[in-house]
C-alpha cells in the first residue's frame, strides 16, 4: 500500500470559523497549546500566570500558577496607586527588609570566616600529624634512620602474622575436643555408635 504524500503543516487563514464543529474542535485544541505553553512558562522561568478563557458557548475555563485567585488579586492590588500615607509605610518596610537582609548578610560573611580559620587550623594539624607519621609519607620521601625504623617495623609485623597463620592452620587442622557449653568446656570422647 502506497502512502500518499502528504502536503504537511499548512498555514490557515486566520479568520473566525464558521462551521461550530470545526470551531468547537479549534477552540479545544487551541485552548490545550495555550495552557501547556502557560504551564511551560512557569516550569521554565518560575513566572506567576493567570489565563482565562470564555469558551463560544460561553463556559470559563481557566489556568493559574500558583492559581488565578492569587494572581489576579495581585494584578488588581499592584495597579492601584498608592495612597501617600501608603507610600510611607512601603519605604519603611523596604528599609526594614533591606536592614534584616543586611544582618544576615553581616552573619553568613562572619561564618564564612570563622570556617576559613578553621580550615586553616585543620590543615595545620593534618601536617602536624603527617610529620608524626613518618612512615605514612612516600617511601622516596624517608631519611636512612626512618627507612631502618621502618625495616625494623616491618620484619616484626611479619613475624606476628606468622605465628597469626600458624596458629590459625593448627586449629584448622587439628578440631579441639573441647565444646563450649554455657560458657563451660566439656571434653567429649569421639567414638561411633
Amino acid at each position: 500500500m502506497v502512502k500518499k504524500p502528504s502536503k504537511g503543516r499548512q498555514k490557515i487563514e486566520i479568520t473566525k470559523i464558521l462551521k461550530k464543529n470545526h470551531l468547537q474542535v479549534t477552540f479545544s485544541k487551541r485552548k490545550s497549546g495555550l495552557f501547556k505553553k502557560a504551564s511551560e512558562l512557569c516550569t521554565l522561568c518560575g513566572a506567576n500566570v493567570a489565563i482565562i478563557v470564555f469558551s463560544p458557548t460561553g463556559k470559563v475555563f481557566s489556568f493559574g500558577h500558583p492559581d488565578v485567585e492569587t494572581i489576579v488579586n495581585r494584578f488588581f492590588t499592584y495597579n492601584t496607586l498608592p495612597e501617600p500615607n501608603d507610600v510611607h509605610l512601603i519605604e519603611a518596610q523596604r528599609h526594614a527588609s533591606i536592614h534584616e537582609l543586611n544582618m544576615q548578610l553581616t552573619q553568613v560573611l562572619h561564618q564564612l570566616e570563622a570556617e576559613k580559620k578553621r580550615g586553616e587550623v585543620l590543615s595545620q594539624m593534618r601536617r602536624a600529624n603527617q610529620n608524626q607519621c613518618w612512615w605514612e609519607a612516600p617511601i622516596n620521601e624517608l631519611s636512612l634512620l626512618e627507612l631502618e625504623q621502618l625495616k625494623v617495623s616491618m620484619e616484626e609485623l611479619k613475624k606476628v602474622v606468622v605465628r597469626q597463620v600458624d596458629k590459625l592452620l593448627m586449629e584448622a587442622t587439628n578440631p579441639s575436643p573441647f565444646y563450649m557449653i554455657n560458657k563451660r568446656s566439656i571434653m567429649v570422647d569421639h567414638f561411633e555408635i
